[in-house]
């Protein structure tokens, strides 16, 4: 009865007209700060410039690339030992803007000798949750802004602090009113829930999974704890402007693995199905 249903299911699907699904399918753009969203074989392996990749168990994948990053990406799929695929892509390029900011208190800019152990230690701290990622998809769920508010800031820019050159801005500023919600903009753990950092003041990092992590910067209120599972849309506590910060706003970075990522491109990416144009 068996050999049956299979020839007659070969009758109606003869195999010359099933066609393989490829080992590597990406989606998005190739871009300094974007992301790309890979699909290949469950139980296939992923490397990227030869470091190897977080796969899910349905070969789901995310690839990031740095603010920075040149010349080409080196994905390969493997089976094995066996070398599936080898594709490369070449990194476009983007210019960014300059961003002056003045009126910051001078140690949050040049903090003093004594609170650099403290900096050093909630560097590791921040460190540390961002590498904690499950390996499942919980992005699936796709993004929406964490806040509502003008945006005052953006992924990239040089910032010119009270006129000395300091480190890109690597997130979006939203400057909501103090006070203003902010709610979890995909499915994720919490990996990190602080109310005093040093620079970034209160702090929250979820992680979305296969090394795709937030970061929201400056709030007020922390309503989250580590380990806790936040659905999207959910409150995960309120904008202010804790840490080294001129005014209320919500500072959302994002993460994939080691590389810094521009939330706007995740944004595209990864939409939700509510997504809105604005925050």
């Amino acid at each position: 009865m068996k050999a049956l249903l299979c020839l007659l299911w070969l009758l109606v699907h003869p195999v010359w007209a099933i066609k393989p699904q490829p080992p590597l399918k990406l989606s998005g753009e190739a871009v300094q700060g974007g992301l790309l969203l890979g699909q290949t074989y469950a139980g296939a392996r992923v490397r990227v410039n030869g470091q190897p990749v977080p796969v899910d168990a349905e070969g789901r994948f995310l690839l990031g690339i740095g603010r920075d990053q040149q010349g080409r990406l080196r994905v390969e799929v493997l089976r094995g030992q066996q070398l599936l695929e080898s594709r490369e892509l070449p990194i476009a390029t983007r210019e960014y803007a300059i961003q002056r900011i003045d009126g910051l208190p001078p140690k949050k800019v040049s903090p003093p000798p004594e609170v650099l152990e403290r900096i050093r230690r909630e560097a590791r701290q921040v460190k540390q949750a961002r590498a904690d990622s499950a390996g499942r998809a919980w992005w699936q769920s796709g993004f929406l802004w964490p806040a509502k508010g003008p945006i005052s800031g953006v992924y990239g820019s040089q910032r010119i602090l009270n006129g000395q050159p300091r480190r890109p801005h690597y997130g979006v500023d939203i400057a909501a009113g103090e006070g203003a919600p902010v709610i979890a903009p995909a499915d994720g753990r919490v990996r990190l829930a602080e109310p005093d950092l040093y620079y970034s003041g209160g702090t929250v990092i979820i992680d979305h999974g296969l090394g795709l992590s937030s970061t929201f910067l400056h709030m007020s209120q922390v309503a989250v704890e580590p380990g806790q599972f936040v659905r999207q849309g959910e409150r995960i506590g309120a904008v202010g402007a804790t840490g080294r910060a001129t005014g209320p706003h919500l500072d959302w970075r994002m993460n994939w693995l080691d590389q810094r990522i521009d939330p706007q491109q995740v944004l595209q990416v990864l939409p939700a199905r509510t997504q809105e144009d604005e925050p």
